[in-house]
């Protein structure tokens, strides 16, 4: 069972305000600043705050630190537990050695690798069980029962809402003339905590929520009345891939958020590209996606208003982020892959890249082909992948080689027509 589960104990303002003199000697107020490259590119004054920058990198640190500091002296002997894929399990992994208290955190088989042994290095007891958050999460229950330790639910305990809800009362002093917060939503404590934070002092201020196309929890909920279950697909932001939104904090949020938006993946990955080159910050998928909806033009009331969105994360694997910039060369013509058809005869790939260098492009890679596909005996196919400055001068690579009488044929990016369900967190 929960710590906490009678919808009477929905938090209030002053338990944020508590809970930021609570946390404050182990929580960094991360910055707020805005962020002019972004701002241009969605037509209003953009500031980002910066919750990547935690130490475990997400905001989950503030609501973890406040529920396990409120915890009485037996159940921080006994210790707490919590079913976690990644961001929450760390938060407590931290704070719990921090404060003395034992961490076990139950994660899905299928969790990030490096996660869990970033759990275990922080000296959490990490247990491997079920195919899914559900799954685990069910472990951690039996655990909670069996053992008398306290369940931690990473985004519908009060605690826990009402530290998220710090980042409000930071964003609130940091910005003057404060228009609009866009927010990324899972699970909604996030969202719950920042709302009523800023709601209740400033209720002009806009709080909209945005989610994942694939993992559309609060949709759901907002649809029938009440937090159901609804399925979840494979997406970048594993972290929102929540099936079910937190019971107390659908209340918070049906009360003071003005309205939910929803991105698709594309969207979500051209938000991290863009925060990594133009702002420098490495942000996961779930802390990009309320850029995205900006980016993405989903927010047209916006324009011309100063809004904060704050990066809620950081922990992307490496190896997806290297895809990510490669999908965002691609979208803006900085990175094309074609191919060629040139004569099977001495010289007949120098002429090829000699064309491209002459046009100040540059040839990332290359592949040559005599045996696939070729009917004319008299040509050979290469595949090139060629970086250039942007879209147009692309064209001029391909219009260039056209010249010489080299045939090409850009390769299109295949889109899935199915994606695999899935449950993440």
């Amino acid at each position: 069972m929960d710590r906490v589960t009678d919808p009477s104990t929905l938090p209030m303002f002053d338990d944020i305000s508590a809970a930021s003199s609570r946390i404050a000697d182990g929580i960094f107020h991360t910055p707020c600043f805005e962020a002019p490259a972004l701002s241009e590119r969605c037509d209003c004054t953009v500031f980002t705050k910066d919750e990547h920058l935690q130490r475990t990198g997400s905001f989950k640190e503030r609501g973890a630190r406040n529920a396990l500091l409120m915890l009485n002296h037996d159940a921080k002997q006994r210790g707490a537990v919590a079913a976690s894929a990644g961001n929450h399990a760390l938060a407590l992994a931290h704070h719990g050695r921090e404060l003395g208290i034992p961490i076990t955190v139950c994660m899905p088989i299928h969790a990030p690798l490096v996660k869990q042994r970033r759990c275990e290095l922080l000296g959490a007891k990490v247990l491997r069980c079920g195919e899914h958050i559900l799954e685990a999460r069910q472990t951690a229950d039996q655990l909670a029962a069996k053992d008398g330790l306290s369940y931690i639910n990473g985004f519908d305990d009060p605690a826990v809402i009402a530290g998220q809800g710090t980042i409000g009362l930071e964003v609130m002093a940091q910005v003057p003339r404060l228009d609009a917060v866009v927010v990324p939503v899972g699970g909604g404590g996030l969202l719950a905590g920042m709302a009523l934070a800023i709601k209740t002092q400033q209720p002009q201020v806009q709080l909209i929520g945005v989610e994942p196309v694939r993992a559309s929890s609060l949709h759901a909920a907002q649809q029938a009345g009440a937090p159901v279950s609804s399925d979840m697909q494979a997406t970048l932001a594993d972290g929102l891939a929540v099936p079910r939104v937190g019971e107390l904090a659908f209340q918070l949020i049906q009360k003071h958020v003005d309205h939910v938006v929803q991105v698709d993946e594309e969207a979500i990955a051209m938000s991290i590209f863009r925060l990594a080159e133009d702002t420098k910050a490495v942000v996961e998928g779930a802390g990009a996606t309320g850029l995205a909806a900006l980016l993405d033009g989903r927010l047209p009331e916006l324009q011309g208003k100063r809004v904060v969105v704050p990066l809620c994360g950081g922990n992307i694997d490496p190896g997806m982020l290297g895809r990510v910039m490669d999908l965002g060369l691609v979208h803006d013509g900085r990175l094309v892959r074609f191919h060629a058809f040139i004569g099977d005869r001495p010289g007949g790939l120098s002429q090829l890249t000699n064309v491209i260098a002459e046009q100040g492009a540059s040839v990332q890679q290359i592949t040559h082909d005599r045996a696939f596909g070729i009917t004319d005996f008299a040509s050979v196919l290469v595949e090139c992948t060629v970086e250039t400055r942007d879209a147009a001068h692309r064209d001029e690579v391909l219009q260039a080689l056209a010249c010489e009488g080299m045939e090409t044929r850009v390769l299109e990016a295949i889109r899935p027509q199915a994606v695999p369900a899935g449950i993440g967190r």
